[in-house]
């Protein structure tokens, strides 16, 4: 058994509403690969004073949720440019006392772009208007999806996102070739039976991306199988941004085994 010491080093998350995923996922790999390393979740409502903690604590870094990817930056020491870009942050890196933020979020969905394979000039509808719909807007904007259109509910948001990333908007797509959803249409809770694309425009379809964690079936992802389309799921957009994370804390880069491995094991509870 691992026994916890004065030199174990301490990586956290803050979240308004924590689950046991990235805890899971990170102390898994720490176990595996015998790292001197402890992961825990926690919430807060003094965000000031937990960042202050992650710095005169030591604690090495810091997985950021909503609803505090934009508040914390302001109690930081710089971002890097996935974090800058679109005015969010999902991870936090302390190097003695110097605290960066990032977004692995959009990396993540910028590396299952690329090794999807997917045509650049694809018509794309990417449903949703929060952060994580402003960091995959980005991340098919830097991977050269030029014919992108934001679909959402609130108008000033979604806009916002398009004009800034070089996208339309609209409020009734009609068709779209890669359908993206980032709501929580899909999620366990009240929707969690729902579709977020209807059947008309996911028979259009010929790819389908649904960055719904939990479940990682969701209707959308289940609808699409059956018509026989490509998929990148929830599942494998958090693996590879807690991946990127783990990196980044640790020095450690994972192999895709890996990483599979301890997505599986994150979920199995």
């Amino acid at each position: 058994m691992r026994v916890l010491n004065k030199d174990t080093r301490v990586c956290i998350s803050l979240a308004g509403r924590p689950s046991d995923l990235g805890t899971r996922f990170h102390n898994r790999l720490y176990d595996e690969l015998g790292l001197d390393f402890l992961y825990k979740a926690f919430t807060t409502d003094d965000l000031e004073g937990a960042v202050r903690s992650v710095r005169a604590l030591g604690i090495r870094g810091c997985s950021v949720s909503m609803p505090f990817k934009t508040a914390i930056i302001p109690f930081l020491d710089g971002l890097e440019p996935s974090a800058a870009d679109i005015d969010a942050v999902n991870t936090v890196v302390n190097d003695e006392g110097r605290l960066t933020g990032s977004n692995t979020d959009v990396e993540a969905v910028g590396e299952l772009l690329e090794r999807s394979g997917l045509d650049r000039d694809l018509q794309v509808v990417l449903r949703g208007s929060g952060s994580m719909a402003s960091a995959v807007s980005a991340a098919l904007a830097r991977a050269g999806f030029g014919r992108t259109t934001v679909w959402a509910r609130n108008e000033a948001a979604g806009r916002a996102i398009a004009e800034r990333d070089g996208h339309a908007f609209t409020t009734d797509p009609d068709s779209g070739d890669v359908l993206v959803n980032v709501t929580p249409i899909g999620m366990t809770g009240p929707d969690e039976d729902a579709l977020a694309f209807d059947a008309g425009l996911l028979r259009g379809a010929s790819a389908v991306i649904d960055v719904v964690a939990l479940p990682a079936e969701t209707p959308l992802i289940r609808a699409a199988r059956a018509e026989g389309l490509p998929v990148i799921t929830g599942a494998e957009v958090h693996a590879l941004q807690a991946a990127l994370q783990f990196e980044r804390y640790t020095g450690v880069a994972l192999t895709r085994d890996q990483v599979d491995r301890a997505s599986r094991f994150a979920r199995s509870a």
